[in-house]
């Protein structure tokens, strides 16, 4: 039986195959015919002389679309599908760029159609290679309209004859212009390409774009710039590749009062005048540093600034905002840049090479920030603080992002990886040194638990699963333009930062950091693979006896950069075997995506609290004698301080130890092995390579743990053991376990809460650990907690302005507070919500008004919730479903008023699948399933109804239901045998 026809007519395989390829007969025809008509035009075009259009630039450049639009060959250019270099993503290695002269002309007043222009002008300086006998010039250019193009040969640095172009037309698949020219390049020579041309002012903050914002009352509009990684070509005509450096002269026409901002210092400010008879300002800028395209930077704004001068000589400027600036809210950053700086260069000892670094707070802008050469860009809240928060956690996230984009002035932007397939060597870098910067800046930001936290175990949650990548990309599997944006992902920056870190542990911090300023100094103002990187380092350690590594390291890092995943480590403390496998965030998949890779590991690791020397891992599986344990009172943990990017299991007998000593003496392991030990043997048990037991045992001693850091690792993963994963039956077992452990760090916390809450202002783990400690407690049934919750929101409630909740702690007291309360309670934070413009407030009221047991006080929530825009609506719908009681009352309510819904909301599928989500994540029995396919079958259809049932799917694969159903027994039997009597 052959292919149903969509009228229900059935095809025979034989006339099937008949028609499809009568139909390619036609196609093929169809593109004979379009080709012919194409080079028609060509012919046509050339004929009127279109290829030596010399006209020049105007004062309201035309829409770019007319470039893109045109016949290949045209003018104006267009494309073509005649194939030649320009079918290549990557530029021919001759001519390259020496320097460019660069005119930006941004118009800040829309146009009829209410697009905003700007024109330009580009002189580059190019020079030829000696093998040098090509025709055709090719550069990136952008939805850009080229108006005109000369090609002029240098002799010395005077004007020589001018090259003639016979035909100019943009290749559209990798944005380039082709210039094919009546001669071939002379070997060795230089040339000057001069390019006039027009463009559009992006809206959607890529290359040069603009932007709204208010300030001290009044609407305001800002020209900036970003163009990593391949949208310089959008702002001028440019060889746009991170290998193709080159120097800048620039200069930015712009309205009087406004100011002009570039990578190097203005130099010059003169007035034009347009044809119209309107005057500009022109700032001319310093010539730049030997650097790339994507790093170059422009900003027009009506903003103010503070300054500095560094104990160097170099002024630093923090620009915002006029408003910003009066509050003093750019000060902080202002003070840690100029000493970060400083850090920075004497510890790599290679010499910042500028004299003016600009820092600048967009209101908008789509990266976190830009490490631009000289002007760094920031999303405000980047670089901004509120100089009435006292807390640590936005100063330490500041730092971290300041001392990231300095980090990137040595490792990107001074040395510059040679294409995009590395850029681990500029971000993961950078993400390395945003930590040595902010932990100088605020020595008490331990620097291996703050990395733990922010980089590493989210990372190694995300390469447990099946689909992870190599840092490092193959150059051939980077095709076209839109295959390098996906690689600025956190496998890049956290995956990257964690291999040099390892690398740096290794190879002692001494020699690794004398082996990056060997690499920095080597390639200054060039651009490196991995491969420059690891020779580099290699010759230090040729030089010295200290530290000796079984092979090279390019050979060691090799098996890191170039592999998928995380590896397993399993130590047998009877045999001294260490064997090594690949994790899988579910055990039965080693057996589907069987892989027979060696990393080669370096182990650091401590034996009965001692440090031992390290060792190597070379093979999948290896004896270690010193690893064999003979005493019972003997234990071994590896990955000292989680160094290594690894997860480690033991045997039975070196687990059960452990769990012994974290109760005789925690503190003999390191605070972040107790995290990772934690982090660890829950994930291994969820993934089935360890028993819940074991990792249970591990909770045993948290009476005696001090460190709200270790509490924090507890938190992330009571999903799986605690609370929603036992449900019911364990959930009193649980309760009396987990309070006699809990109580002890609780009342610590809240003693200082209640008579000096300033106490934890320079401590970012407490502030980011006490909300999760509290919520944790009160769910517990804590009295302590609800009292303290109950009463902190009462004071609030009777002078909100001098009795304001703490906001580390905001979101916990106020669920609480609201729990123990009544319909006043309720009414109070329902009225400060609909009044609340701030984002802190308006969140955490929205999520503590569901945590109400008052089921028709939830009921009345869903309600107004339908008198909200849907944005509203869906944060109120998740927050109720994430309350126990909540999650019920929600499904009673959609599925009673999803008539009500369809009306309130246009697009109320998105609704329905977030309630669908969390039901089907919960649903424990094949008839609740059933329930929730008969709603989705009776309120949808069409392609509604297929979102909802993948929704439903993936929420059942996603869940750790089928797990918990499986272990639940366990846990519930493990939590009578260890809860004493004394608990209850």
């Amino acid at each position: 039986m052959g292919p149903k026809s969509r009228s229900g007519f059935y095809l025979s395989r034989a006339l099937a195959l008949l028609l499809a390829l009568l139909l390619g007969a036609l196609l093929l025809a169809l593109a004979v015919l379009a080709a012919l008509y194409s080079r028609s035009l060509q012919e046509a075009a050339t004929a009127a002389g279109g290829a030596r259009d010399t006209g020049g630039s105007s004062a309201a450049p035309p829409t770019p679309a007319s470039t893109q639009d045109a016949p290949a060959g045209s003018t104006a250019g267009g494309s073509t599908e005649r194939p030649g270099i320009w079918s290549r993503l990557r530029l021919p290695p001759s001519p390259v760029p020496e320097h460019y002269e660069l005119e930006l002309w941004p118009r800040l007043e829309p146009d009829a159609e209410g697009n905003f222009l700007f024109s330009g002008q580009v002189n580059i300086t190019l020079r030829c290679g000696p093998e040098e006998r090509g025709s055709v010039l090719l550069l990136h250019s952008l939805e850009l309209n080229i108006t005109r193009a000369a090609l002029l040969e240098l002799q010395g640095e005077s004007r020589g004859p001018e090259l003639g172009i016979e035909r100019r037309w943009l290749s559209a698949t990798h944005h380039y212009l082709v210039l094919e020219l009546q001669e071939p390049l002379r070997p060795g020579q230089r040339y000057r390409l001069q390019l006039d041309y027009r463009g559009h002012l992006s809206q959607a903050l890529l290359g040069l774009f603009v932007s709204r914002y208010t300030d001290q009352g009044q609407e305001k509009i800002i020209v900036a710039s970003q163009l990593e990684p391949t949208y310089a070509r959008s702002v001028f005509p440019c060889f746009d590749e991170p290998a193709m450096k080159a120097t800048f002269d620039t200069r930015i026409v712009h309205p009087p009062n406004y100011v002009a901002l570039s990578n190097m210092p203005a130099i010059s400010l003169s007035e034009r005048e347009d044809d119209n008879g309107t005057k500009w300002s022109v700032t001319t800028f310093n010539t730049t540093l030997k650097m790339s395209t994507y790093i170059t930077a422009f900003v027009v704004c009506d903003f103010d600034y503070v300054n500095t001068t560094d104990e160097r000589g170099r002024e630093i400027r923090i620009w915002a905002r006029k408003q910003v600036i009066q509050n003093g809210s750019v000060d902080f950053a202002l003070n840690i840049t100029g000493p970060i700086l400083i850090f920075m260069e004497d510890l790599l000892n290679v010499s910042y090479p500028l004299q003016k670094t600009d820092l600048i707070a967009l209101p908008d802008f789509g990266a976190g920030a830009m490490e631009n050469w000289g002007l760094m860009t920031f999303q405000e809240y980047s670089l901004v603080s509120d100089t009435l928060d006292k807390r640590i956690i936005m100063k330490t996230i500041i730092s971290l992002i300041v001392s990231h984009e300095l980090g990137h002035q040595w490792f990107g932007n001074l040395v510059t990886m040679e294409w995009w397939n590395d850029l681990w060597l500029n971000e993961g870098f950078a993400s390395y040194m945003e930590y040595i910067g902010a932990s100088f800046i605020n020595p008490k930001l331990e620097l291996n638990q703050l990395f733990l936290l922010s980089r590493l175990q989210s990372m190694f949650t995300r390469d447990g699963r099946i689909s992870p990548r190599t840092v490092s990309v193959k150059k051939e599997d980077i095709i076209l333009t839109n295959h390098i944006i996906p690689l600025f992902d956190v496998t890049t920056y956290s995956k990257g930062a964690s291999f040099i870190r390892m690398v740096a542990s290794f190879m002692t911090e001494k020699l690794f950091t004398k082996g990056l300023s060997s690499y920095l100094k080597a390639f200054a103002f060039s651009n490196v693979d991995q491969e420059n990187l690891w020779s580099q380092l290699q010759m230090v350690l040729d030089k010295q006896d200290e530290v000796q590594l079984p092979m090279s390291i390019q050979k060691i890092m090799d098996s890191w950069t170039w592999q998928k995943g995380i590896p397993l480590l399993t130590l047998n403390t009877s045999t001294g075997t260490i064997t090594e496998e690949q994790f899988y965030e579910d055990s039965e998949d080693k057996d589907v995506f069987h892989d027979n890779h060696t990393w080669i590991v370096p182990i650091s690791w401590i034996k009965n609290g001692y440090k031992q020397p390290l060792i190597w891992l070379d093979n999948r599986s290896k004896v270690f004698p010193e690893m064999q344990l003979f005493s019972e009172h003997e234990w071994i943990i590896l990955n000292v301080n989680v160094t290594g990017y690894y997860r480690t299991n033991y045997d039975q007998q070196n687990w059960e130890r452990i769990i012994q000593q974290l109760e005789k003496d925690p503190k003999t392991i390191p605070v972040v092995n107790r995290v990772q030990l934690i982090e660890d043997a829950f994930a291994m048990a969820q993934a089935g390579y360890l028993e819940i037991e074991t990792a249970l045992g591990l909770t045993k001693y948290l009476a005696k743990e001090e460190e709200i850091i270790v509490w924090n690792a507890i938190y992330r993963n009571s999903p799986y053991t605690i609370g929603t994963s036992a449900y019911y039956t364990a959930l009193p077992l649980l309760k009396k376990y987990m309070l006699r452990r809990t109580a002890p760090i609780y009342h610590y916390y809240e003693s200082i809460i209640r008579d000096n809450f300033e106490e934890t202002e320079d401590d970012y783990f407490a502030q980011m650990a006490l909300g999760d400690l509290i919520s944790t407690a009160c769910s517990f049934g804590l009295q302590e907690c609800l009292h303290l919750a109950r009463d902190l929101f009462s004071m609030w409630m009777s002078d909100p302005k001098n009795n304001e909740i703490p906001s580390s702690i905001r979101k916990s007291i106020y669920c609480y507070g609201i729990a123990m309360g009544s319909e006043k309670e309720w009414d109070f934070a329902w009225a400060r919500y609909n009044s609340s413009s701030a984002d802190d407030f308006s969140d955490n009221l929205c999520y503590g008004l569901s945590c109400t047991k008052e089921p028709w006080l939830l009921n009345r929530y869903l309600e107004y919730a339908l008198q909200l825009p849907l944005f509203f609506a869906r944060d109120i719908f998740e927050n109720v479903l994430h309350n126990e009681i909540g999650r019920h009352i929600a499904w009673e309510f959609v599925t009673t008023h999803w008539e009500q819904i369809n009306v309130a909301f246009e697009h109320y599928a998105s609704l329905y699948n977030l309630v669908i989500s969390a039901m089907g994540a919960r649903a424990t029995t094949e008839f609740q399933v059933q329930e929730i396919e008969l709603f989705i079958n009776t309120t949808m259809d069409g392609e509604n109804k297929l979102s909802a049932m993948e929704v439903l799917h993936y929420a059942r694969n996603e869940t750790s239901t089928h797990w918990i159903n499986k272990v639940n027994s366990k846990i519930h039997d493990w939590l009578r045998k260890n809860t004493d009597v004394a608990d209850f």
